[in-house]
């Protein structure tokens, strides 16, 4: 069995769900998780993992996000996260390559977020572009209040943040990015990581990998971004399978 760890099935249409699930389960793709975007998204998300056993969500602002309107409080977010199929918080963190929110307002949001992780003793999800620096040394600055357990989501960032975060205890998850020709380094980190940290995810519509690149992306596709970490790493496909499931069952501990 494999599980999805990233996708956004809110942004497909309604008509298309029961379609994509059954694929996703024709691909041995068993298990999901829907992300947090916004809080005003919050209800879609939960809609759909109430619906759908096979589906489980997070609640969070993207720091694409964190200008509009007030970013909630640890307290909101935290209260939010008491609903029985959020695993998680987030997608949360720093986009410096677009930029659409100010930076100040992106770090001061990845504050709240792990901060409300903690609290609520749930995994953060982290969405990391272009900030590794800053990424890096947040999440060490606010493992002084306590420890948090997180996910560097869709990882494309540097080996350097990859090994800070296995170092801090952090999960690392690829996505299609991971099959692209261009990726052949990426694929040197991801045979070389842990196997007890590493994770599987679409972040679908978005990044469908190969041979489907630059169609739109659906979770019965993990399995071939799990076949490309199974080949990078030299084992079969079925063992990553098993490795990456037991590992989002350690990291999301609420999921059952």
């Amino acid at each position: 069995m494999l599980i999805d760890s990233h996708c956004h099935l809110d942004y497909f249409t309604e008509a298309e769900i029961e379609g994509i699930l059954a694929r996703a389960h024709e691909a041995g793709v068993e298990r999901m998780v829907t992300i947090g975007t916004s809080i005003p998204q919050a209800a879609a998300v939960t809609a759909l993992a109430e619906r759908f056993p096979q589906v489980w969500g997070t609640i969070g602002v993207h720091p694409h996000r964190a200008g509009e309107g007030t970013m909630p409080t640890v307290e909101e977010l935290v209260a939010l996260a008491q609903h029985p199929r959020v695993i998680g918080i987030g997608e949360s963190g720093l986009d410096y390559f677009y930029d659409k929110a100010p930076r100040d307002t992106q770090r001061e949001g990845f504050r709240r977020h792990i901060r409300a992780a903690r609290a609520a003793g749930l995994p953060l999800v982290v969405h990391a572009r272009d900030a590794d620096d800053d990424i890096a040394s947040i999440l060490e600055e606010e493992r002084a209040g306590g420890s948090f357990a997180f996910l560097l989501h869709c990882f494309s960032s540097t080996p350097a943040l990859a090994d800070a975060a296995i170092a801090m205890g952090g999960f690392i998850s690829f996505s299609g990015i991971l099959t692209f020709p261009r990726s052949a380094e990426l694929r040197e980190l991801a045979a070389r990581l842990p196997a007890d940290r590493l994770l599987v995810e679409t972040d679908s519509p978005y990044l469908a990998p190969v041979p489907f690149r630059g169609k739109r992306c659906e979770p019965g596709y993990t399995a071939l971004t799990a076949k490309v970490l199974a080949e990078a790493r030299g084992v079969a496909p079925e063992e990553i399978a098993a490795t990456t499931t037991a590992n989002f069952h350690r990291l999301f501990t609420k999921a059952a």
